[in-house]
């Protein structure tokens, strides 16, 4: 009865409270559905718009061109793939690929006002350097050419008193070709760096040779740090101590194991007695008398066109940009080499090659080379020549200096290396085609109290190399 009278109030039906609680939970979860799922509509619109949003402009951004015009009824819009093919045409394949897209087509991007475009990457050509039509795509935009018609002429000028003098310019100097004047296209008086071949003469003397091997170090700080140095020896052979190389440990080495070297023996040749090369004898008797010895003193050998033609030889595979020098230091006799003076001479003319050095012992005495001007018949090719290394400075532009003393010797390196490297450089273009002929240059200065130092010559040869 209680149940029954609940359910009816007033003759009215009320639904009881469990069955409301029910109604109202269905109620709330209908609305988060809902809720939810025009949340996820509204987010999808959001992405929607963020995406058709242009990005801001910029320097290395423009606007985006203007819109295509709309096309005409019945036309075919063009497609916006760069790699769409045209209508009535193949798709692109291995065999036939598609053509790139022609730069004229394209249009034109703008920029937001103040903005300035991005910079252009332009590739200067100089003046008269482009390419021709039609050549190759690894083609470069100019070449670099040299005149093998060239001909460099180092100019030495001192006054009376033997120091150099400087300030000289280009008018100052006239250059003459086998008595033809030359038109100078090239004048500095700018230093050089140096390619120096040294050669030290091991068959002079004993007290010779130790006396030059106490000055090697002076004679390392003659040089620069832009110099290249080789070493040579030679007495009746020439060896190669050193190659072409910076001043540095390499050189050091190289000099300090010259320093155990000993020259030849200054008295006459041993040829008996207990010391001498026969075999054992007993008072007088030779042991073996069956087999007689003859004993002939060796002749002696001082090749120096030799060591000048090896040296010279190393000198011409250096680079053209250097100053080639040959730095001797020897007493200046030659006996028995193979090469000439006069071929000798001829290799030195042909490479540009200049002889500078420094005479010791004997030749180093005033007045001693004035002496050997003398003319003995035979005497070069029985005695050896002995005036002949100031033959090889005067015709190759080089000077030789005196070094009686160790102190001597070692100023005369930094004054013999330091004339090479800075002297006037003259150059001219010469009409001479590539031959055996001899050419000579003759250098006149304005002023006539000076004396003017320079190569005798050169052999055409040289000039295409």
């Amino acid at each position: 009865m209680d149940s029954a009278r609940n359910q009816t109030v007033n003759g009215k039906r009320v639904l009881p409270n469990v069955v409301m609680a029910k109604v109202l939970r269905a109620f709330a979860a209908v609305l988060v559905v809902f809720w939810l799922a025009s949340g996820a509509v509204v987010a999808q619109e959001t992405e929607k718009n963020k995406e058709d949003i242009p990005d801001a402009p910029s320097s290395s951004r423009p606007f985006p061109g203007p819109l295509p015009p709309p096309s005409a009824p019945g036309s075919r819009p063009r497609s916006s793939e760069p790699g769409t093919p045209p209508p009535n045409q193949a798709p692109p394949t291995e065999a036939n690929p598609a053509a790139p897209p022609d730069a004229d087509s394209l249009p034109e991007p703008t920029y937001a006002p103040g903005v300035a475009p991005p910079p252009m990457k332009v590739k200067t050509v100089p003046e008269g350097g482009a390419t021709e039509e039609g050549g190759a795509a690894n083609e470069e935009l100019f070449r670099l050419r040299s005149n093998v018609n060239q001909v460099v002429v180092p100019v030495m000028v001192k006054d009376g008193s033997g120091h150099m003098v400087n300030g000289l310019l280009s008018r100052d100097f006239a250059v003459f070709e086998d008595g033809k004047k030359q038109n100078l296209n090239f004048f500095t008086t700018d230093p050089f760096a140096l390619s120096v071949a040294v050669i030290f003469d091991v068959g002079m003397a004993d007290a010779a040779v130790q006396k030059v091997t106490q000055t090697f170090s002076a004679l390392e700080g003659a040089f620069s740090a832009f110099d290249e140095v080789s070493l040579y020896t030679y007495s009746s052979s020439v060896s190669r101590a050193a190659d072409f190389a910076a001043v540095g440990k390499r050189l050091t080495a190289a000099l300090d194991s010259l320093k155990y070297v000993t020259g030849r023996n200054n008295g006459p040749p041993v040829t008996s007695g207990p010391l001498g090369p026969q075999g054992p004898i007993v008072n007088g008797v030779p042991i073996d008398q069956s087999s007689p010895r003859v004993i002939t003193p060796p002749k002696e050998s001082r090749v120096l066109n030799d060591a000048l033609v090896a040296a010279a030889v190393d000198l011409s595979k250096r680079d053209r940009s250097r100053r080639k020098v040959i730095f001797i230091i020897t007493d200046g006799r030659e006996a028995r080499s193979n090469a000439s003076y006069r071929d000798t001479l001829k290799v030195l003319l042909s490479n540009g090659i200049m002889v500078s050095g420094v005479a010791v012992e004997g030749s180093a005495i005033p007045g001693y080379g004035q002496l050997q001007k003398l003319h003995v018949p035979f005497a070069g090719s029985r005695l050896g020549y002995t005036d002949i290394l100031p033959k090889y400075a005067n015709a190759t532009g080089g000077e030789i200096f005196s070094g009686f003393s160790r102190d001597a010797i070692e100023k005369t390196y930094a004054s013999a290396l330091g004339e090479a490297r800075n002297q006037y450089t003259l150059g001219y273009v010469t009409h001479a085609t590539p031959s055996n002929t001899h050419r000579e240059i003759v250098v006149n200065v304005a002023r006539p109290d000076l004396r003017v130092s320079a190569k005798e010559g050169y052999y055409p040869i040289g000039l295409s190399r």
